[in-house]
């Protein structure tokens, strides 16, 4: 079988030069467009499914969220596994699929059985997917640090101005924030007065929600002129909240600060970031999409934060605490010094065992060929290089 297929080769040169070439040109293609990390990805295909329940206890959380919704995710096709985790507060679900389940296929079979889920949950509770990343795919982190500024202040700047440069990077999934103090405003009741006024929190709550919306009217013609009216209701200060009306008795208005005060403070926390124990800073950690190249990601959300960063005001700054672009290229270079090594080595064993220089070339050169095909097969079988794999 070798004899014929090696006499067929050397009857169709052109035939085994244009195949050579073709598998060449493969593997160089599959070489520079395969994702490139340090640590393999050996996770399952998983879906999370996270619910906020805010101010539960967990055994409330488990009874009439994590329940539901994990009853309802069993008959999701393909799932293998179903874990539910009940925390004051939150609801966490996670979907266990088959091995080579389309990790997209699957959160579009969860997202339609979870809309049918949510209509046994309590109301107001919208449970949502977690982000199509794996579970190595945290890639990146950065610090927001800046003397003159609060907590409060640089967790504002991370939500509403980095964050969302950092997510427009090509192939990140998510940016989420962490430490710092997120601003919210505080309505303090007075349970004494709220009584003695006949009023109830459930009243006082959605007076507090209707308050705060803006109102179209259409439009007016005058003069052959055309105004839009809008009643403008948004609530932009402490003092806003405080003249909010709760009720009105003979035409005297109750007003919310009649029976409660209103603060500007921090959101409850669970847990705070320090970076080198100096103290807490505002944060942001960086996840991949699925499949995505770890270096370009990195790459990419750096020019980002780079863009962001020259614009901060107060003396603000964007710190690096985590970056594995580090980790990727020690791992290229180990790589690309075992292989000259092991070239060298193979090089020299042909040479001296064949004592024959045109026929040690045959196998030298067909070495890098060969390495190439790999890298091919690696890309038709949807495989990344990283440690592991090569």
């Amino acid at each position: 079988m070798i004899a014929r297929l090696i006499a067929w080769s050397a009857r169709n040169l052109i035939l085994v030069f244009v195949a050579a070439a073709f598998a060449v040109a493969a593997g160089v293609y599959a070489l520079k467009t395969l994702p490139l990390d340090a640590i393999p990805d050996l996770s399952d295909v998983q879906v999370i499914v996270y619910t906020e329940y805010p101010g539960q206890a967990p055994q409330v959380i488990e009874d009439q969220v994590t329940y539901p919704l994990t009853t309802s995710m069993l008959t999701v096709p393909k799932a293998r596994v179903v874990r539910g985790f009940s925390f004051f507060g939150v609801s966490f679900v996670y979907v266990i699929f088959e091995d080579g389940t389309d990790p997209y296929w699957a959160r579009s079979r969860v997202l339609e059985y979870l809309n049918a889920a949510a209509r046994r949950l309590p109301t107001g509770v919208s449970p949502t997917l977690g982000p199509d990343a794996t579970g190595v795919g945290w890639v990146y982190q950065y610090a927001v640090l800046a003397k003159n500024m609060t907590l409060a202040e640089l967790r504002s700047l991370q939500d509403w101005v980095v964050r969302f440069a950092a997510s427009r990077a090509e192939g990140v999934a998510e940016v989420a924030s962490v430490g710092g103090f997120v601003k919210q405003y505080a309505i303090i009741v007075d349970p004494v007065r709220l009584r003695a006024q006949g009023v109830s929190l459930a009243t006082l709550r959605e007076a507090v929600r209707s308050s705060n919306m803006d109102v179209g009217g259409r439009t007016v013609e005058l003069s052959e002129f055309e105004f839009m009216v809008r009643g403008r209701g948004y609530l932009k200060s402490i003092a806003d909240i405080e003249n909010i009306v709760l009720k009105s008795d003979r035409g005297v208005p109750l007003r919310l600060s009649d029976v409660a005060r209103v603060e500007l403070g921090p959101d409850e926390r669970r847990g705070i970031t320090e970076l080198n124990g100096e103290g807490e800073v505002a944060s942001g950690i960086i996840l991949q999409r699925f499949g995505a190249n770890a270096l370009s990601v990195i790459e990419h959300a750096k020019a980002r934060l780079a863009e962001v960063a020259a614009s901060l005001p107060g003396g603000a700054e964007i710190v690096p605490v985590y970056d594995r672009s580090g980790l990727i290229e020690r791992a290229i270079e180990t790589l690309k010094g075992t292989l000259i090594e092991e070239s060298i080595i193979v090089a020299l064993v042909c040479i001296v065992f064949l004592l024959h220089l045109r026929s040690a070339l045959v196998a030298i050169i067909m070495l890098p060929v060969g390495i190439l095909i790999a890298f091919a097969a690696m890309k038709a079988l949807g495989l990344g290089s990283n440690i592991m794999s090569l």
